[in-house]
């Protein structure tokens, strides 16, 4: 593991950028960026676009290492050059931006009130590749909707077991057990949450160290307690449907929380806008998700 990237990740000033949409998610987050699907015909003139898209993104002078610590890649992403280099070295080489890998296959049908991830049978290869490609961590997500105490039990113990394998490949894994916001006992399940992920990480070995990527707690600073626990480097906010506007406002209420956001990240941005208007729009969105995060 990169020690440099080690100790920005933990002491650096700045946010996540969420660029690791893929399957279903690329067709809206294409539609979101003006490019509906009547402009392209095959899944792979599809990732052609979203690569323009993320790499329009990448090279723009608004996206740097000073605001932002780290971005995540979905796994064709990785595989793909900007700028003549694959993408992990261009962040890290160019950017000063820590390079992650979402390695979770999509979620599981429900059951017992959560949405576990599917398997991932290739994921020892997969982490192999990630190392090749000089990536520091991995994200992997799993979705919490109903209070449900055997169901939250077992999503953190499938992320904390998945979790001990990246581990062992020396790579940092994002769990990110996210809580549905528009749950109706959101409070209660992130009260059980946090106490399964303090357990979770009494367990983990005296040299690890996970990062946490959560859903904005609904009371201040509820999850404190695990912002300082020594097992954590850091802990990151999802935007998780809310508007930039609401998630900017929701995380500044949570001290040492930093955002790791995705559509609030990419909010307002267009294919048809001029140069100019794309990086003075992503300037203003960074520079906000930035200043939230620092709070």
């Amino acid at each position: 593991m990169n020690e440099k990237q080690v100790v920005k990740m933990r002491d650096g000033k700045g946010f996540i950028a969420a660029l690791d949409q893929s399957g279903g998610s690329t067709p809206k987050a294409l539609a979101a960026y003006g490019i509906p699907k009547d402009r392209y015909n095959s899944e792979e003139e599809m990732f052609d676009l979203v690569h323009e898209m993320r790499t329009r993104i990448i090279t723009s002078p608004s996206f740097t290492g000073a605001r932002i610590l780290g971005a995540i890649l979905f796994e064709q992403t990785m595989d793909r050059d900007i700028e003549g280099k694959k993408t992990a070295d261009f962040l890290w080489e160019n950017k000063g931006v820590i390079p992650f890998l979402k390695v979770d296959k999509g979620l599981a049908p429900e059951d017992k009130g959560v949405q576990l991830m599917k398997p991932m049978p290739n994921l020892k290869d997969l982490l192999a590749r990630a190392t090749e490609r000089h990536i520091f961590g991995t994200k992997m997500r799993s979705l919490i909707k109903s209070f449900h105490e055997e169901g939250i039990h077992e999503i953190v113990q499938q992320q904390f077991e998945v979790a001990k394998e990246i581990l062992a490949a020396d790579l940092m894994p994002i769990i990110e057990p996210e809580v549905d916001i528009h749950s109706e006992k959101k409070e209660e399940i992130e009260a059980l949450l946090k106490k399964e992920i303090l357990q979770q990480l009494d367990q983990l070995g005296p040299n690890q160290t996970i990062i946490l990527k959560l859903t904005i707690p609904t009371v201040a600073n509820a999850y404190q307690e695990l912002i300082d626990h020594p097992k954590v480097l850091r802990v990151v906010a999802l935007s998780g449907g809310y508007t930039r506007e609401e998630s900017n406002q929701l995380l500044a209420q949570n001290h040492g929380l930093i955002a790791s956001f995705s559509r609030a990240l990419s909010e307002g941005l267009s294919a048809d806008q001029s140069d100019a208007q794309f990086n003075e729009l992503l300037q203003e969105s960074v520079e906000s998700i930035y200043e939230a995060s620092i709070k």
